[in-house]
């Protein structure tokens, strides 16, 4: 009996090993030695066995921060490439340099390859993949502030130990990735609506799907929806001009487990699916894990302004402006076809007293294709050029964050490499972006139910949806259709 126990410990343990094995890969200490200086060192070595995988992240949009625009609507079939590159946002509108080349080193430290502070980066240098920031589990591995390197002051500090985070690597966590797309638009929870580090303990009422399994939830990683091919990542950014391909809910959520096949109500809610996207009902608000920020005014910058709190975040830095957070909110709504409708760089502004839509989502009520999805809707002030009527692009360090120059900042700004003429005059103008909500997916019995949305709700704001009036009244976009042919 004894034996039989142990021989069923031994292959539990086994299995334990296996399991773990799967998901960290095969442990490194024997084929990873250091000591190493920098980055680069450990690159090095990974290449001796996986050049191959080093060339896979070199095509794809992590490395080269551009892609065919196939996410932009009117620009499917542009020979060009866009992306963080070369485009341009409403948070901290580029990451382009000035003339001394010296780019927005906080910018390219979430850049997946070492080095790129000048612009002259070699992107065809395969020891320049950064591999750690992604694979490594153990030893604090961390990039610099600057530099676009390691952090080698933690490392003379001992605080991080770089052979142990080579020796380390694995299936990337949720940390790998969220140490870069939480912190999306130079902090914590300011950009991306539910993406910020409050779900590395997400309970199950923040997010289901991120919840660990000991919580309710379902205990999965970004790549679990994020699915991965040759180091392509899937996801479509509302900001972004390309994606490599896209995250559907229906990629799990179909076949037997296909939504709503236990409800009393299926027939109703499936036919709810023809224009309502599952996030609308699914992420009742949005952000509920921390704050997010919903406006930026750069026209702030040097003035002297007393800073209060909101949500336990600063209204107002001098060097960057003045700020509005909101958390726990419902969110704004908008027709939403597969593709977004983007201010690209140089684009003239035809009425500067409007605001200026740098990403919408394209798509209406008569688009069989689009369907109602979550947003945060953001808005900021911004530089335009007087003259030329586009959005100047600016040098933010140092002539304006440490000096609070305008002038030079936009002088500077215009001799990047990527930067647009300055005509020597200047104005703000209003900016607007809608950003969507994909994440913190709420249980389902959080889910929005009817007379949340309608009876007189006003959670949902019809008319600027293109109905009449409350479709549950009105009718559905089919009989708006049906009415106009009757006309």
């Amino acid at each position: 009996m004894k034996g039989f126990k142990g021989m069923v410990a031994l292959l539990t343990a086994a299995l334990v090993l296996v399991s773990f094995q799967a998901f960290a890969g095969p442990d490194h200490t024997e084929f990873v030695k250091g000591p190493f200086k920098k980055g680069q060192d450990v690159t090095k070595v990974c290449l001796e066995c996986h050049e191959k995988q080093a060339a896979d992240v070199m095509k794809t949009a992590h490395w080269k921060w551009e892609g065919t625009p196939n996410h932009v609507k009117g620009m499917e079939k542009s020979g060009k490439t866009f992306g963080k590159k070369n485009m341009i946002n409403n948070f901290c509108t580029t990451v382009f340099p000035g003339p001394d080349g010296i780019a927005h080193e906080s910018c390219s430290k979430c850049h997946a390859g070492y080095g790129w502070t000048r612009s002259k980066f070699d992107f065809n240098d395969k020891t320049r993949v950064d591999c750690l920031v992604c694979h490594a589990q153990k030893g604090n591995y961390a990039r610099g502030a600057v530099g676009a390197d390691v952090d080698t002051k933690a490392m003379e500090k001992g605080s991080m130990n770089l052979e142990l985070a080579a020796q380390s690597v694995a299936k990337p966590s949720l940390k790998n990735c969220g140490v870069c797309h939480f912190y999306g638009g130079g902090g914590d929870a300011v950009k991306v609506p539910g993406l910020d580090s409050t779900l590395e303990g997400a309970s199950k009422e923040q997010d289901v799907h991120m919840a660990t399994k000991a919580k309710g939830g379902a205990g999965l990683m970004c790549q679990d929806c994020h699915k991965t091919k040759d180091h392509a990542i899937a996801g479509r950014s509302s900001q972004m001009a390309h994606y490599e391909a896209k995250v559907e809910c229906t990629d799990c959520h179909t076949g037997a487990k296909a939504p709503h096949q236990k409800s009393k109500n299926k027939a109703i809610l499936d036919k709810h699916t023809a224009s309502v996207a599952c996030q609308t009902c699914h992420i009742p608000t949005i952000s509920r894990g921390q704050a997010t920020k919903t406006m930026w005014n750069w026209s702030d910058v040097g003035k002297n302004i007393k800073a209060e709190e909101e949500f336990d975040k600063e209204t107002f830095a001098k060097h960057k402006g003045t700020f509005k957070w909101n958390m726990n909110y419902v969110p704004t709504y908008a027709w939403y076809n597969g593709q977004i409708e983007r201010y690209m760089l140089g684009d003239k502004i035809k009425d500067a007293s409007k605001p200026v839509n740098i990403t919408k989502p394209a798509g209406d009520i008569n688009d069989k294709k689009a369907k109602i999805y979550p947003y945060k809707f953001y808005t900021g002030t911004q530089p335009m050029d007087s003259k030329f009527k586009y959005l100047n692009t600016f040098q933010q360090y140092k002539e304006l964050w440490v000096n609070f120059d305008w002038e030079k900042a936009l002088v500077n700004g215009a001799k990047s490499p990527e930067g647009l003429p300055y005509s020597g005059k200047y104005q703000f103008v209003k900016t607007q972006s809608w950003l969507s909500a994909g994440h913190e997916v709420a249980p389902k019995e959080q889910a929005l139910q009817c007379g949340e949305c309608h009876m007189g709700a006003k959670r949902m704001d019809w008319a600027a949806l293109g109905y009449k009036g409350d479709p549950m009244q009105v009718g559905g976009r089919t009989a708006e259709k049906a009415g106009k042919k009757k006309k």
